[in-house]
């Protein structure tokens, strides 16, 4: 006798409104009758094979949309077997049963996530190739709290939702279900159906690990275990390395602007390795700066509205194809760092807004889920699961993708619940401030977690206000981070420097105020993307003059920046002195390089590059007091400025010269702490980078008298505009 189905159950399975499948699917064993039940609805007949002996039985229709039943004896009841079918246009097709296999996610799993503390969640939830009982395929996990039934869609079942419907484990709200035979490359989707007011949808799975090209949605399987990495001696000297104290000249790169093929199209991970790594090299960078790869649906958000946290952008290639460029990024001695976005997420209908039916990741009230100024979401920091969801996906990129570091996107608006909000749109902390308490707890977490889990990486905070302690330890009260972006820095140098030098006077501190906070936090200094958009105009367009006081003042600028205290971190197309403002839509103007005057410039960029990288006094005490030195703050009158820098080894160092106008200065005393010849090292006006070769024929003598404190002194000729980078050679 065939075991009875209630009409109702029946029902409920063809529309898909079955919330237990495996209730009335897979196998059901009652005494000594068997009974294995499967849904096909394309179909015309199924025969039930056993895996170990070749038996067949044919399979009843019992219902006409699809359900096919087989009553067996009891010598079935623990037999592996399969289907075979013959679908309606007369193809074949083999398929497994995916509701006699048990959960991937243990009670534990499960526990650790809703704690908010399961470091490796994203090997449990999302897309896994696996193997049970010597039956390969692909189990998948997603969490969706506020659904009744949630189904897995995709190309192996026609995209029915009423085929693969999956399983809640434990009533925990994550859904569970395994596919055997099922390979690498599906496409697939969850289709919700939540409790919240009959909200249905497909959504891409948060998890996942590679996504279709847009505009298509679908998450595609992967197995990222594949790839066999050639960097273990990078990653150990990594591990042992002091970033502080080490040189950092970052490039900061959109993938898909930085150069482009003939036509127009991409080039991908791997032909940008090509391409990019050797003129890394050549230009003498240190770190590469990837403005957002997490997978994305506008290329005009530059990726930073991510859809996809787990998949590396498919605009460029696969994931192996990725992980291929970091590896030969390491080879080659250079770290990549990402820029990574927590703070939000857009509201597109794939991706995570609303994705239960219900504000999973965010906040329900508007006032604290969503970001007025770019039309987004706000994660909620206060929910374990989403927290989990983040931490996870910070060290995954880390550890899996041996990413270098991490620039995190708009801290500031993370950490302000009134962050760009009116009076009255906002809610107040438990305290009736404006503080984001669960957001502040989360960045000091994800800190200490990075640093204790993935030992040499690095955490960056774009933070552009004067929260204290951005980059000092946890343990004394900071966020944790190792660096900070210093955006003051950035304001006042080029309010500075896009002054008619004739000005400059005027605003002589400007400069100098930066020096007063340097040591508060641990900087960057940057001249990135931002301030070469939206009609900010490109650097060099900032600076005032004519063209040859524009290349002039770009050197300068540029030498400055190297020569203060604080990491380096410039935007493509600066080094070349790119007139047109950056977009995503080409690539940069790589003609450029056909005209004397940017050629000039990059060989500047070029030279200060490999000069930065040869001196410890550069970069060894960046974050320390005793790496700087003023020699003159103060001469106002001539707009020149005037510095040392030291290593650690104090008779290391480097005394640095900047004349903010147009007119070279004569017979310009300085005062040095040691008697020497003090070669010029690098003279940004000369020739070769486009001068006049105003200097001091590459070097000049100290003289046996002192000045501005110091015993002994040198008598310089200034170039106009110029920056003069010297150093001792004792006599």
């Amino acid at each position: 006798m065939t075991q009875t189905l209630h009409p109702d159950a029946i029902q409920a399975l063809l529309t898909g409104e079955i919330g237990a499948p495996s209730s009335l699917l897979g196998r059901h064993q009652r005494g000594g009758e068997v009974s294995i039940r499967s849904f096909r609805p394309w179909a015309k007949r199924v025969d039930l094979v056993n895996n170990l002996t070749g038996e067949r039985a044919p399979m009843r229709k019992q219902h006409e949309e699809g359900l096919f039943v087989a009553a067996l004896d009891a010598s079935w009841a623990d037999a592996p077997y399969s289907f075979e079918a013959e679908t309606l246009d007369g193809a074949r097709e083999c398929y497994g049963d995916p509701y006699i296999f048990p959960p991937l996610l243990s009670d534990y799993d499960i526990y650790l996530f809703g704690q908010g503390q399961h470091r490796d969640i994203y090997r449990k939830l999302g897309a896994h190739r696996r193997e049970i009982d010597g039956i390969p395929g692909v189990n998948f996990a997603v969490w969706a709290p506020n659904c009744y039934k949630v189904a897995l869609v995709g190309d192996f079942n026609r995209w029915d939702a009423r085929v693969h419907i999956m399983e809640n484990i434990s009533d925990s709200g994550i859904w569970e279900i395994f596919l055997p035979g099922l390979k690498a490359g599906a496409r697939y989707k969850y289709e919700v159906r939540s409790h919240n007011r009959g909200y249905r949808a497909e959504k891409s799975d948060p998890y996942g690990f590679y996504a279709e090209l847009r505009p298509q949605t679908a998450s595609i399987v992967y197995d990222i275990a594949q790839y066999q990495w050639q960097d273990s001696d990078w990653m150990a000297a990594r591990a042992r390395g002091n970033p502080l104290s080490a040189p950092m000249n970052i490039y900061e790169l959109h993938l898909g602007s930085w150069k482009r093929k003939d036509g127009g199209d991409f080039l991908s991970y791997r032909e940008l390795a090509d391409e990019l790594l050797p003129y890394l090299i050549d230009m003498g960078y240190t770190h590469l700066e990837l403005l957002p790869v997490a997978e994305h649906p506008l290329d005009a958000s530059w990726g930073y509205q991510v859809t996809g946290y787990f998949a590396p952008t498919s605009r460029y290639g696969a994931p192996a194809d990725f992980m291929q460029f970091v590896d030969r990024c390491h080879q080659n001695n250079i770290a990549v760092i990402l820029d990574w976005v927590p703070a939000h997420f857009p509201k597109d209908g794939h991706g995570l807004n609303f994705f239960d039916g219900t504000h999973l990741y965010s906040h329900e009230d508007p006032l604290q889920g969503e970001q007025p100024d770019w039309g987004t979401m706000v994660f909620n920091f206060a929910r374990s699961e989403v927290r989990n969801f983040l931490l996870a996906n910070a060290l995954f990129w880390l550890k899996e993708y041996h990413i270098d570091g991490l620039r995190v996107d708009a801290v500031s608006s993370m950490i302000y619940l009134n962050f760009s909000r009116e009076d009255e749109s906002w809610v107040p902390n438990e305290y009736g401030s404006h503080e984001n308490l669960g957001a502040l707890a989360f960045l000091r977490e994800f800190n200490e977690i990075v640093h204790a889990e993935a030992p040499g990486a690095i955490t960056i905070a774009e933070e552009s206000t004067a929260w204290a302690m951005v980059s000092r330890p946890t343990y004394i009260g900071g966020l944790g981070f190792t660096f900070k972006w210093n955006m003051g820095w950035m304001h006042d140098t080029l309010a500075y420097m896009a002054r008619d030098p004739v000005h400059r006077r005027h605003h002589h501190h400007q400069i100098t105020f930066a020096l007063l906070y340097a040591f508060s936090e641990n900087f960057v200094l940057p001249l990135s993307h931002d301030e070469v958009v939206h009609m900010k105009g490109s650097l060099i367009g900032k600076l005032p003059g004519d063209y040859w006081q524009k290349f002039a003042g770009l050197r300068l600028l540029f030498g400055y920046q190297f020569t203060q205290v604080g990491k380096v971190l410039n935007f493509m197309g600066n080094e070349f002195a790119q007139f047109a403002e950056w977009s995503e839509e080409r690539s940069l103007d790589w003609r450029l390089l056909d005209y004397e005057k940017h050629r000039q410039m990059q060989n500047w960029a070029r030279d200060l590059n490999h000069l930065y990288r040869e001196q410890p006094a550069l970069w060894q005490l960046d974050c320390e007091r005793d790496g700087f030195h003023w020699i003159d703050a103060n001469d106002a009158d001539y707009s020149v400025y005037s510095y040392i820098r030291y290593a650690e080894d104090r008779s290391d160092f480097l005394v640095v010269v900047l004349n903010c106008t147009p007119v070279p200065r004569e017979n310009y005393r300085i005062g040095v702490p040691c008697a020497g010849y003090y070669r010029e090292l690098l003279n940004s006006d000369a020739s070769y980078y486009g001068g006049g070769d105003v200097g001091n024929a590459g070097g000049v003598h100290s003289d046996d008298y002192g000045s501005h404190g110091q015993p002994f002194s040198l008598n310089l000729r200034l170039p106009p505009l110029g920056i003069l980078i010297l150093k001792t050679e004792a006599m």
